[in-house]
């Protein structure tokens, strides 16, 4: 198997871009490394298509490995033929590998096993081969012993030895799989009483074609199994499958044994083949959908993690609650926690006046000029106070409604008790709901990437892979953006490249014993980081004011030297850099085009923030509730969240509204990522209102 041509042709890129990453991976480059500074080895693939080409590595050696296993054990067993050993070699899946080993894998004791320890497999082969016609019954009588007591136990005996034969056919299997994947059904029924505004109430009579079923269905009426609402089961296409097996095991009309067949067929696929390809399905449809779900994830996660820092603000962190009271934390422009307080303006103290009080002295006490609110419990009486407060303050005041997700995971985390000894769970969420406003990826990057709110039946899903997935996307957002080595906490120098816990641990430890970094080399100076984990990460580690401006760029130390060239080729003027002949001037600094491009970019903006690009949250003075919404009203809104049949909207009203994938745009589209992402400001028109169930319906088509 030729794994490198595998991916060149699934990734449609060149031989040697595969061959240059491959080579690079296995060295042990990380993939944002790779992607940044070996893009003369990589021709410039970017991050995601080298986590593609990374996983298909892994999967296709997985599979070589796999083959290699079974082509040994077949071989060790005196069975291997040379067209089974084409087969398997030729097999493009660890699917197709499994059916081909199926009838030479030990198994647990079988019927058909004790069948021929019976003696009956002769019996079995002549039914088999169709060709007596002496009544079976007489013939079964030879095979009556002191372990075969009746003529009926032999003849059930060898029906038993023969359906496992037909069972382990690769090839039936595989078409039985293939036919049940494109004429069968999935369905659902509820289990017990039909429960009225059950979230899976429109499952309790769900049927669908299987090749069409979408995977947000799929993991819907998985979780409805789960939770014992839902039954489901797979229609397979039994007239069609029987006519198949019936075509593929007789080979002549005869009497005797055509009857005998047709029931051992019938029983073979209910006992033996239904049953496992059943499952087969059900575990590739849901491994799918997870997928499909956490690409979504991993999207709508990339931009949340990058959306633009909102600085210079003094921001006041507001933690909504009834009973326990809000607790606030005043976070400074830099993240540092001013003063913390709780107040009750919500039920059931009410303490409206008292709490506005103690917010006007804390406004200015610390010249806040941003309100931070959580979305959780009590925010909408929260922003009601807000709303009034900055009515009555004469100094510009605005809040913004934060996603909260995640913020009480981690205010009880280990990272939030060792971050803040001695602040209550309360406290250390309210500062988490100002910082993630200040700094969103330096403050969601402490939490567990699953936890942020972003996805849907993220904790159904194989947790492994997700970890993998959400992990790459963290890791990807943080090395493309930079982490300041002198502010950055450990949680987020772990996702650096070429730094693990132990190496972000050691390098904070040694800024608190020796002070600030003032240059990248000292990072040789941090215990357990040698030099390949310094290869790997000093580029993404940045330094403000220290004794090399370079430091503060995302140039590579490797190519400070080219720098130097590359400043003395333009004079040292900034204006010059505009007018370059990149294949002339790469080749006499020394560097490839692409490199000398990236160094240019830093050059010309250095310290810049790819984040800045990206849509500012908005920012609001004024409430609306649900009550208020009427129908054909045009509101502007930030998408919250995308899946797959829609995207949700906050517009300002406690509750997003959904726009369904068909009222996102005039054109068709297959996901709503094609148009909308996480962050993105929207225009919307209200379509309905259902206060009963607290839904609100949007569209963005004929929106001006």
């Amino acid at each position: 198997m030729d794994i490198i041509q595998i991916i060149t042709e699934e990734l449609n890129i060149k031989r040697e871009q595969t061959e240059a990453s491959v080579k690079l991976i296995d060295e042990g480059n990380t993939i944002p490394f790779i992607s940044r500074y070996r893009k003369e080895a990589t021709g410039g693939l970017n991050d995601e298509v080298l986590r593609n080409l990374g996983e298909r590595l892994t999967y296709l050696r997985n599979l070589d490995e796999k083959k290699t296993q079974v082509l040994s054990s077949i071989e060790e067993q005196g069975k291997l033929t040379d067209e089974l050993k084409k087969k398997i070699e030729e097999a493009k899946t660890l699917v197709v590998v499994e059916d081909l080993y199926r009838p030479f894998r030990p198994k647990r004791r079988t019927r058909a096993m004790i069948a021929k320890e019976k003696g009956l497999e002769p019996l079995a082969n002549l039914i088999l081969a169709q060709e007596t016609t002496i009544p079976l019954e007489e013939t079964a009588k030879d095979y009556c012993t002191d372990d075969v007591k009746s003529v009926e136990e032999a003849l059930s005996g060898a029906c038993d030895i023969i359906a496992e034969q037909i069972a382990d056919e690769a090839d039936y299997r595989m078409r039985i799989r293939q036919l049940t994947i494109d004429e069968g059904m999935i369905s659902s029924t509820a289990t017990k009483e039909k429960k009225e505004n059950s979230v899976f109430e429109m499952y309790y009579d769900y049927t669908e074609k299987i090749n069409k079923a979408a995977g947000h269905r799929i993991l819907a009426i998985n979780r409805g199994e789960a939770q014992k609402e839902l039954s489901v089961k797979v229609e397979a296409p039994l007239d069609h499958i029987m006519i198949y097996l019936k075509n593929k095991t007789i080979k002549n009309d005869n009497p005797v044994t055509t009857p005998i067949l047709l029931e051992t067929i019938a029983d073979s696929y209910k006992r033996l083949i239904g049953p496992a390809v059943e499952r087969e399905i059900r575990n590739q449809l849901t491994e799918q959908a997870e997928e499909t779900s956490m690409k979504v994830f991993g999207k709508n996660l990339e931009q949340l993690l990058m959306q633009p820092p909102v600085a210079g603000h003094t921001v006041l962190g507001w933690d909504p609650a009834f009973r326990t009271g809000c607790k606030l934390a005043v976070v400074d422009a830099t993240g540092k926690v001013l003063d913390t307080v709780v107040i009750y303006p919500t039920a059931p103290q009410n303490k409206v006046e008292e709490a506005k009080k103690t917010l006007k002295e804390l406004i200015k006490k610390y010249n806040i000029t941003l309100i931070s609110v959580g979305n959780g419990t009590a925010s909408r009486e929260s922003e009601q106070v807000i709303v009034e407060l900055i009515k009555e303050v004469d100094t510009p005041l605005q809040y913004v409604i934060v996603n909260e997700a995640g913020a009480s995971v981690y205010s009880a985390s280990k990272l939030a008790t060792k971050e803040f000894p001695n602040f209550d769970v309360g406290q250390r969420s309210a500062t988490s709901i100002a910082r993630r406003l200040q700094d969103p990826l330096a403050e969601l990057v402490k939490i567990e990437p699953k936890s942020i709110g972003v996805g849907q039946y993220q904790h159904d899903m194989n947790q492994k892979r997700l970890a993998e997935v959400l992990g790459g996307v963290v890791e990807d957002c943080v090395n493309r953006v930079g982490v300041d080595l002198n502010t950055a906490s450990a949680a987020l120098l772990e996702y650096v490249s070429g730094v693990n816990k132990t190496i972000a641990k050691n390098i904070v430890e040694y800024r608190e014993e020796h002070g600030r970094f003032e240059n990248r080399k000292q990072l040789l100076k941090v215990s357990k980081l040698g030099p390949k984990a310094y290869e790997q990460c000093a580029g993404f580690l940045r330094i403000r004011g220290g004794s090399n401006p370079l430091d503060n760029t995302a140039v590579h130390p490797e190519s400070y030297e080219a720098v130097k060239k590359l400043l003395v080729a333009i004079d040292k003027k900034k204006e010059n850099l505009k007018n370059l002949d990149y294949v002339k001037v790469a080749e006499a600094i020394g560097v490839g085009e692409p490199t000398l491009r990236d160094i240019v970019k830093e050059l010309e903006k250095p310290g810049r923030d790819p984040r800045d690009e990206m849509p500012k949250p908005v920012l609001r003075t004024d409430v609306l509730d649900i009550k208020d919404l009427k129908e054909g009203m045009i509101l502007k809104g930030t998408v919250r969240n995308v899946i797959d049949f829609g995207i949700f909207v906050d517009i300002g009203v406690h509750q997003d509204g959904l726009v369904h994938i068909s009222q996102i745009t005039k054109r068709y589209i297959k996901h709503p990522l094609e148009v909308v992402k996480v962050g993105d400001i929207v225009s919307v028109k209200v379509m309905s209102v259902d206060l009963k169930k607290n839904r609100i319906q949007l569209t963005m088509k004929d929106v001006d």
